[in-house]
């Protein structure tokens, strides 16, 4: 432990983002402030749960005290509440770590998202990003944080009022917990009301009731304790004995959030291992759902003692997954490190993972309304699992949803798509982009909608990566339209007719004179199979990249260079005929048409002119003819 040698208290300035949300916290004006008690008794319980751990390799913390709990203390003479824990406690530089920094990314992104959410959003933010002690500011003009740590002689005490600096000292230890924290709140002339019996009580009940640490109430400094939170793991009752609200309650607590639960598992696995698993999926998007190290926020406990959250019970494809799995059979003397290598813990993730992908699987079955509420939120990240799981790869393909081209706003399965296939349709095709509409709208679509052929329409940035591992369905390959032919001619158009497949030798000479003409430009130039109205479009070659991977590749300084595209032309265009039937004499004029429809292609392929200036010049000089 490190012992401050110091009793003169240091003032220090709030770290830059800190500041910014201590600033939010003293400004709110979200009238549901309940919230800062919920995140101050949270952190209490889990300071209670370290303890007990740090208890299994070292009894002596606990000393004559072993039994965890929180107390909340009313004082409304001196307009003062005080939450105090008997768990791990904290010293000097603990409390400074702890208390002046958010160890968390995208601080930014959480400050301009709280500024501007409305009251119920913000304070469900609040718990999503971890940084709810702060939230004590909202009904506190001063907070002061006492601590010993487990084992320790000396005590520290932290003070703020909130406004962009703290003070940090030694405290005399005969004032502080004989182990762990207490904080006071001074609270605001509009938050007395948290100094009344009544409605702490019902506070702690509504959104504390199942923290896994008794919670005692003593409603004056000097009036006996009395339980109003039992600490009893929820988990360990039976599934009967469960109402809605309580599951309800239990998850708002362990996620952090206000929502409802979408979807609540709750089971014992019995056998060669046994555990207890509360699992659940969120009904909004967690604030962290996409932070780079895309951890799981599920916990891990050996016979109701908590042991980590960083056991990673799911993989990251279902990190958006709250809770907790309660083992029977690992060791308590375990390192945190050497669980993470247990031959138990990887039982229970497959058993946990297997298990949530089955109840996803039932809910797609027996409501697909609410699986699709699921599907919006998650969908993008249980696309991971495609090219991550590839045990799972077919599990994860049946519970995939897409929008296509036979429907942009409803969302379609694989086993809908595989059914309406087309005669001599062989493969699953598929268009990836970042805007919905535009993919829609894309010229390779043509001659795919022109034969009643649907296309996935994929728009997530991770699926410009599993539909390029080789992945197929049912026996049918994904083939990108805007790679390589398009072999669509086996399948006839929807009218009946039957596809134009002659080039005029005119028009085969005009293809041969713009590949000649944009040179390395371009890696091909050739007649379309898949355009229908429009005269040109890009595709990728046959063994190249598909163009959107490319593109955010290139974007991530991940490519040194682009591949030459192939540019299409389609022979059955006016526009194609006229500028084939013009001779040697117009040569020049034929040469800014075949720039001209290069730089329409990447236009159409949401891209800029590749030289603007050439463009621009080449466009002048065709609309000076046009008019002249």
């Amino acid at each position: 432990m490190t012992a401050a040698t110091d009793t003169a208290p240091q003032t220090r300035a709030f770290e830059a983002d800190v500041a910014k949300l201590l600033h939010l916290m003293v400004h709110s004006v979200y009238s549901d402030k309940d919230v800062f008690l919920r995140e101050l008794i949270s952190n209490a319980a889990d300071a209670c749960e370290k303890l007990r751990y740090e208890g299994i390799a070292d009894p002596t913390l606990l000393g004559d005290d072993a039994q965890p709990r929180i107390t909340l203390t009313l004082d409304p003479d001196a307009r003062r509440m005080t939450i105090e824990d008997n768990g791990i406690g904290m010293d000097e530089a603990e409390m400074m770590d702890a208390l002046g920094t958010i160890a968390r990314s995208g601080t930014k992104g959480f400050m301009e998202r709280i500024a501007a959410s409305k009251e119920a959003e913000g304070s469900q933010l609040i718990g999503q990003f971890g940084v709810g002690f702060y939230s004590a500011f909202m009904v506190a003009d001063r907070v002061d944080v006492i601590s010993r740590r487990a084992g320790g002689d000396t005590a520290a005490r932290w003070s703020s009022d909130g406004l962009g600096t703290y003070t940090i000292a030694a405290a005399d230890p005969a004032e502080a917990p004989a182990r762990g924290t207490r904080v006071v709140l001074h609270l605001k002339e509009d938050a007395t009301s948290y100094t009344e019996p009544f409605t702490i009580e019902r506070t702690v009940k509504d959104q504390s009731g199942h923290v896994p640490v008794a919670v005692f109430l003593c409603d004056k400094p000097d009036a006996e304790p009395r339980q109003i939170g039992d600490g009893a793991a929820l988990w360990t009752r039976p599934k009967a004995d469960i109402t809605p609200d309580e599951y309800t309650d239990f998850y708002r607590s362990v996620a952090g959030q206000f929502d409802q639960p979408a979807l609540t598992l709750h089971y014992r696995a019995e056998g060669r291992h046994e555990y207890a698993v509360l699992a659940f999926i969120p009904e909004t998007k967690p604030f962290d759902l996409f932070d780079p190290d895309r951890t799981g926020r599920m916990k891990l406990y050996v016979r109701r003692v908590f042991i980590t959250d960083e056991a990673q019970i799911v993989p990251r494809y279902l990190r958006f997954v709250r809770g907790l799995a309660d083992s029977a059979d690992l060791p308590l003397n375990l390192s945190r490190e050497m669980i993470q290598e247990s031959p138990v813990l990887a039982a229970i993730q497959k058993g946990v993972t297997n298990r949530i992908l089955s109840e996803l699987d039932k809910l797609a079955e027996k409501d697909a309304d609410a699986y699709a509420k699921v599907w919006d939120n998650f969908g993008a990240v249980l696309k991971e699992g495609l090219y991550e799981d590839y045990a799972r790869r077919e599990t994860l393909l049946g519970l995939a949803r897409f929008r296509t081209t036979r429907d942009t706003r409803a969302w379609r399965s694989l086993k809908d798509y595989v059914a309406d296939l087309k005669d001599n349709q062989t493969a699953i095709y598929y268009a990836t982009g970042a805007d919905l509409d535009r993919l829609a709208g894309s010229p390779q679509l043509e001659g795919f909608r022109a034969r009643g052929i649907e296309v996935l329409l994929l728009t997530d940035q991770v699926d410009s990566f599993w539909v390029t591992s080789g992945i197929d369905h049912d026996g049918k390959p994904f083939k990108s339209i805007t790679q390589g032919l398009a072999d669509l001619g086996l399948i006839p158009l929807v009218d009946g007719e039957a596809p134009a497949t002659e080039t005029t030798p005119e028009v085969s000479g005009f293809i041969d004179f713009v590949k000649a003409t944009l040179g390395d430009a371009v890696s091909d130039v050739r007649a379309s199979e898949r355009l229908t109205e429009s005269a040109v479009c890009l595709v990728a070659p046959e063994h190249g990249m598909d163009r959107q991977l490319e593109k955010l590749l290139a974007g991530a300084g991940r490519l040194p260079a682009a591949a030459r595209p192939v540019l299409e032309i389609n022979p059955r265009h006016d526009l194609i005929a006229r500028l084939s039937g013009l001779g040697d004499a117009d040569r020049s004029f034929r040469e800014d048409a075949a720039h001209l429809l290069f730089d329409e292609a990447r236009i159409a392929d949401g891209e800029t002119p590749a030289d603007p200036r050439a463009f621009s010049a080449r466009l002048a000089r065709v609309l000076g003819r046009a008019t002249g």
